[in-house]
């Protein structure tokens, strides 16, 4: 198996919306069956604690949210609509109740389906409930450096479906990589 540079927890640690930019291109690994799967970061969303409206977290702690007040470097995992999970990391302080939602990925190794979009990405990488909680510097489910450092350009915009949260439905909370053919939109 290839020799990862795993995320450290200080990385996870830090204001939500610095670090949804700083995995940007990153590599995001979940080894299935010894079946190494693994993608490039290219477009995320930070939910940036329980004063953000459209954050899970704004309604508190629950059985649902109780991760996101969590140590920062796990795994939210959560199902939508029924039938889509969505991967977000758990950043900052511990009781602060934010994450950094993965929206789209771009495939390296042993993936099959599109990864354009939360619930897409999360089904080719294998990703369910059973991954929620899951600490991020585990030896199968990780994010690590690149092989190689790359420079691009960043595009801030509103996030997407959340149009409930009044202003904070506006906000330039969504990070993508400018020019990426496999973010989720435009």
């Amino acid at each position: 198996m290839k020799r990862y540079k795993k995320l450290p927890r200080t990385f996870y640690a830090r204001d939500t919306a610095q670090v949804a930019r700083d995995l940007l291109g990153k590599q995001l690994v979940h080894i299935v069956d010894g079946v190494e799967r693994r993608v490039r970061i290219v477009e995320v969303e930070a939910y940036i604690g329980a004063h953000d409206l459209a954050s899970h977290s704004s309604k508190g702690i629950t059985p649902r949210t109780a991760i996101m007040y969590g140590p920062p470097g796990f795994a939210y995992v959560y199902l939508i609509y029924g039938m889509h999970h969505c991967m977000n990391v758990v950043t900052e302080q511990e009781g602060h109740g934010a994450a950094v939602l993965l929206r789209a990925v771009e495939p390296l190794d042993h993936i099959d389906g599109n990864t354009r979009g939360p619930g897409l990405l999360c089904r080719a990488m294998a990703i369910d409930k059973r991954m929620n909680g899951h600490d991020l510097l585990s030896d199968d489910l990780f994010i690590a450096e690149p092989d190689e450092p790359e420079k691009f350009s960043i595009v801030a915009s509103p996030r997407i479906g959340v149009a409930y949260a009044g202003e904070w439905a506006e906000m330039h909370l969504r990070f993508y990589i400018e020019g990426n053919s496999f973010i989720s939109r435009k």
